[in-house]
């Protein structure tokens, strides 16, 4: 599987304490209903609020996923991710 990183932003409608934790509370499920999985999620300082990191066996699941995110209130921007050392042994070649 493929390992995606989403930047999240909280959008207005979920300012408030219980409906970010509900939103937050419900990713898991969410994202697993098109075969992706959390791996692990951060709340961040800077330009953006809460990443999440999360496996998906492809692009399209990845895409679904990012949008089952967007549905909880959230704004994100979804990156494809890969170890350093992956992406070593891609530029030696």
């Amino acid at each position: 599987m493929a390992k995606y990183v989403s930047l999240v932003k909280i959008r207005g409608s979920v300012q408030n304490a219980q409906k970010l934790a509900s939103s937050l509370g419900n990713l898991a499920s969410e994202v697993e209903e098109y075969d992706a999985e959390i791996d692990a999620s951060y709340a961040i300082l800077g330009e953006y609020d809460f990443m999440v990191v999360f496996d998906a066996p492809d692009r399209n699941a990845a895409f679904r996923a990012s949008i089952a995110i967007e549905n909880q209130g959230l704004d994100t921007q979804t990156m494809e991710i890969v170890p350093v050392e992956e992406f070593a042994g891609l530029v030696e070649d």
